[in-house]
């Protein structure tokens, strides 16, 4: 049995991963970190945990003595400086330090290359920091994610963006789905 860690997992895109995942590998068990400890995702190998993914042992008390894998898919734009780092980097410096300290030798991210200058910023630097670290990172660096499940006004915006994206890559939007097969295959290798 292969235990899966996802930071921040019941959003949007950790649940199109789970879906993904949950599809391919009949072992894996899931354990759903988040503030809530709920997730919209029902399945017996999907444990939803309680914890606050910004500290480290919040989260290593809800875990499992072995990991193969954690990723990381917290992650938004802010206005307070603080605020940014605490949504966009802290968790991901958690699971930095869970993977060394658990021996977990793959991690997961999830980048953002789409938004304000601070957001794109900050996953950059974060992701830098990330793939300095010596551990096997799979990661993906979307613009505008949409499709199963998104109505909001963001998604709404997909076809100017596909539109734009002919022209220039860094515009072109990109299919929940894709976006979760990518990051799978890259997890899974």
């Amino acid at each position: 049995m292969k235990n899966i860690v996802l930071l921040g997992g019941n959003g949007y895109i950790g649940r199109a991963v789970t879906e993904e995942w949950i599809s391919r590998d009949s072992e894996a068990v899931f354990y759903v970190v988040s503030r809530s400890g709920k997730n919209e995702l029902v399945h017996p190998r999907i444990k939803n945990v309680r914890a606050d993914v910004t500290n480290f042992d919040s989260v290593k008390r809800v875990l499992p003595k072995d990991v193969d894998c954690i990723v990381d898919f917290v992650g938004r734009p802010e206005k307070d400086p603080d605020e940014l780092i605490r949504i966009n980097k802290l968790p991901a410096e958690v699971m930095l330090k869970l993977s060394v300290d658990l021996n977990i030798e793959t991690i997961g991210f999830i980048g953002g290359t789409l938004g304000p200058k601070s957001f794109t910023a900050i996953k950059s630097d974060t992701l830098s920091m990330l793939k300095d670290s010596g551990k096997k990172i799979a990661y993906v660096e979307p613009t505008l994610v949409y499709g199963k499940d998104r109505n909001d006004s963001m998604a709404k915006m997909a076809p100017i963006l596909k539109f734009f994206g002919l022209f220039m890559k860094s515009l072109r939007p990109v299919r929940v789905e894709d976006l979760a097969k990518e990051l799978v295959d890259q997890l899974t290798s």
